[in-house]
């Protein structure tokens, strides 16, 4: 089972907490494949950690539906199954446009400008045909409007439901295309007008465009 060493290690969390995220990122973007076999001793060697924290986060990622546990037998990746689009994006999409609904009221000039950053960013991504940066940073923009919105129950479904989302971008090998760069140019620019309408319809656009053309 290969596992990097030279990830990103996260501060200020409790040995689960980082076990989870990692182990959980290691699964969306495919580090760790469907159906490989993960052993405790090694992850907690490759996370510098102790096995009690492996096995906490293991559990989690069960409940969320990303490992399968076996006991005394093993412990695998799940499986991705396409079709479960179907059933992930009408919340997903909704709750987005939720959060963009909840994020004008607290807009400032600050968060514009870190949208229009990330934005750029995203375009030179997709210019350069880094397909893997560009799913990065695309879960940037949108993070920062969910983060703006301030809720934190929003915050935390939206959380499970776009980890799977992403998993299967990966999984199949989404290319984002300019057409996605325009999409939040859009979105921006509807923000600073406080038109949450606008924002709500073009917020679904981009997440329904998104994954049909995933699910060609």
């Amino acid at each position: 089972m290969p596992i990097p060493v030279n990830h990103a290690k996260p501060v200020r969390m409790t040995a689960k907490e980082n076990a989870y995220n990692q182990l959980q990122q290691w699964i969306i973007d495919g580090t760790l494949q469907p159906d490989e076999k993960l052993v405790d001793t090694e992850l907690a060697q490759a996370l510098n950690l102790s096995r009690t924290p492996i096995r906490e986060a293991l559990q989690l990622l069960e409940v969320q539906g990303f490992v399968e546990m076996f006991p005394g037998k093993a412990t695998r990746v799940t499986r991705v199954e396409k079709e479960d689009l179907k059933t992930l994006l009408p919340p997903l999409s909704a709750l987005q446009a939720l959060a963009a609904e909840l994020a004008i009221p607290r807009l400032d000039s600050e968060l514009i400008d870190l949208l229009t950053e990330t934005n750029q960013r995203f375009a030179d991504a997709i210019k350069a045909r880094d397909n893997f940066s560009a799913l990065k940073i695309d879960q940037e923009f949108h993070q920062h409007i969910v983060n703006a919105a301030g809720n934190p129950y929003v915050d935390t479904i939206l959380g499970r439901l776009q980890a799977h989302v992403r998993r299967q971008f990966f999984h199949h090998s989404l290319i984002l295309t300019q057409q996605s760069v325009e999409e939040h140019s859009e979105i921006i620019a509807a923000l600073k007008e406080q038109d949450a309408e606008k924002v709500c319809l073009l917020m679904k656009a981009n997440w329904n465009r998104t994954v049909d053309e995933l699910s060609l």
